[in-house]
């Protein structure tokens, strides 16, 4: 038998630079959360998307590490998100999958944001992650990832791809075509979570985070220049069954990712 996996998009606006603040402001939003098993939070989402990470990094056993601990395990939910770690000389937008047990699986961005200057500032990583979660296998990537088909080409037969994302508004465009092209190709779920607001350096997003089944089509409605949570259930039934119908995986060309 197959459980549905219920999850909650947070689209938020992220207080600049400033953790401890923005995880006071999702303590207020997770209290009203009930009933989800995977809360997904955008790119960075203790700082927004900042290329200075001497002063604002932390490490694997700092407070919003601590933090996501505590609230997976209070929630009975994963969450889901990424945060600036340090590692010996290293920097890493570092996707953290924080299980409530409070086993940690963690995928370091493979594309850095060179147009921003990411690469000058983050190391970058070489591995996917494919968790094993309530039954399902699940690839979680990080923004830019999303313009590269083949990082996230489906050669592990997961079920769920989750983008998490800092993307602006003047190229929304791309985001709302790749989320769909992504889940269209590789015959999975897609989640797209994105954050709103203003950035210090200026930079508008609106949003348009998303869930988007097998086929392309939309579960989630529009929801652009708000804060938001949105909810999807995915169900495994369903994307056994077009799989079967339709086994386009089976025809997938084979890439050599080095």
């Amino acid at each position: 038998m197959h459980t549905d996996l219920h999850i909650a998009i947070v689209q938020k606006d992220l207080v600049w630079q400033d953790a401890e603040k923005n995880r006071k402001e999702l303590d207020g939003l997770f209290a009203t959360l009930k009933n989800v098993d995977v809360i997904v939070l955008p790119e960075m989402f203790t700082t927004g998307f900042s290329m200075h990470p001497k002063p604002i990094a932390e490490t694997m056993d700092g407070n919003s590490v601590s933090w996501l601990k505590q609230k997976a395990a209070t929630l009975d939910a994963a969450i889901v998100g990424s945060i600036i770690i340090k590692e010996q000389e290293n920097y890493y937008n570092r996707l953290l999958f924080v299980h409530p047990t409070g086993t940690i699986e963690s995928y370091d961005k493979r594309h850095a944001f060179t147009l921003a200057g990411e690469n000058e500032k983050y190391a970058t990583g070489n591995k996917k992650l494919i968790v094993s979660y309530k039954g399902w296998k699940i690839c979680p990537l990080i923004c830019y990832d999303l313009r590269f088909p083949v990082w996230s080409r489906n050669v592990e037969n997961y079920d769920v791809l989750m983008y998490v994302a800092n993307w602006p508004k003047p190229r929304i465009h791309a985001w709302n075509t790749l989320l769909k092209a992504r889940a269209i190709e590789n015959m999975s779920y897609c989640i797209g979570v994105n954050r709103v607001g203003v950035d210090a350096n200026g930079h508008e997003y609106s949003g348009n985070s998303i869930a988007v089944d097998y086929l392309g089509n939309e579960m989630t409605a529009v929801c652009e220049y708000k804060e938001a949570v949105l909810y999807a259930t995915l169900t495994k039934k369903d994307l056994l069954q077009i799989r079967e119908k339709l086994p386009f995986l089976e025809d997938k060309d084979q890439f050599v990712i080095k």
